[in-house]
């Protein structure tokens, strides 16, 4: 015999209230399976797991109607899941953005006209960023004499937000949507680059040949790198050899640049590297450092590594340590 469950304990077994249970029957969603001679209402297992279910659902956000639709096999448990999931994620999205947006107003003094730009900006779709940036770029590159592949690959940086963002990601999308509508920063890195590249050499570094140096000598310096990271000992046989590579191919950079080709020059110019001094550099080049904040958050938005100069100011010192005369 199929055993009867009064509303009371039917309210214990599913987590509901009793009120709840009856307000299920009276809407018709899962009705009691009979009635006491007293008229109490009486549930069976079967009736239980539907209240389950419907508890379940309620949960997940599904409306009556919907739940109605899968008790009554009119729609099917996953199809009324995946509509739920996409929903989810729709509000999953949207608290992320408010979240990034709530963080820099906590770490900021923050206006009430910036706090709806930035409510802006995070909602922005794929095209209002895509334009932004090229806007920029348009901006900052125009009237720029050097040849266009340097213009296009300038372009080329730009930030792709996932479909999923951290926060992380969403908070640098912000600083940088700021930071390309900042007609000081704009003006700024415009300047930059013209006073570079109106010089000859400049003029020579944008060219697709060098761009295309820069490019091998950026990859021998990521081999330098990662042999530096896995813990090559300097005075090893492998570091001596990337170290002589790269001596080699700084001359020829050199020598692309003036004409003038010196192996020994670059040799010291590497075996005498300073971090230091290197920094002092940099603290002198101003819109460099520009243009490393916007490379930077690009790479947190494109989830890429960012660029540390300090990170390559050690890898510099791992290879003038294999090239001076103490190591094999």
């Amino acid at each position: 015999m199929n055993e009867l469950y009064s509303i009371g304990d039917a309210a214990r077994r599913t987590g509901l209230s009793v009120s709840a249970i009856r307000f299920y029957a009276d809407e018709g969603v899962v009705a009691p399976t009979g009635l006491t001679e007293g008229g109490f209402r009486q549930y069976d297992v079967h009736a239980i797991a539907r209240l389950e279910l419907v508890r379940t659902l309620r949960d997940l956000g599904a409306g009556l109607d919907e739940i109605r639709r899968v008790l009554a096999a009119e729609t099917t448990l996953r199809d009324l899941a995946v509509t739920h999931l996409r929903l989810v994620e729709d509000r999953l999205r949207q608290f992320r953005a408010r979240r990034a947006v709530l963080r820099v107003i906590v770490r900021q003094h923050t206006t009430t006209e910036q706090v709806s730009l930035m409510h802006k900006l995070v909602s922005m779709s794929d095209d209002d960023r895509e334009r932004l940036i090229s806007e920029f770029w348009a901006f900052v590159t125009d009237g720029l004499d050097v040849h266009p592949a340097y213009v296009e690959q300038l372009g080329k940086r730009r930030p792709s937000l996932p479909e999923e963002p951290t926060g992380e990601q969403l908070e640098a999308w912000i600083e940088l949507a700021e930071l390309v509508r900042d007609e000081e920063f704009r003006t700024a890195l415009r300047d930059f680059l013209h006073r570079t590249f109106t010089t000859e050499k400049g003029r020579l570094m944008a060219t697709p040949e060098m761009l295309a140096r820069a490019e091998r000598r950026a990859e021998l310096f990521k081999e330098a790198e990662t042999a530096q990271r896995a813990g090559v000992p300097a005075d090893s046989p492998r570091a001596k050899d990337i170290a002589e590579r790269m001596v080699a191919d700084t001359a020829d950079f050199a020598a692309a640049m003036t004409g003038q080709h010196d192996a020994g020059k670059a040799r010291r110019s590497m075996v005498d590297f300073d971090q230091d001094r290197a920094a002092e550099v940099r603290s002198r080049m101003p819109g460099l450092a520009l243009l490393t904040r916007y490379h930077a958050l690009v790479a947190t938005i494109n989830g890429t590594p960012r660029p540390d100069p300090g990170r390559a100011a050690v890898v510099q010192e791992w290879l003038a340590a294999a090239l001076r005369p103490d190591a094999p």
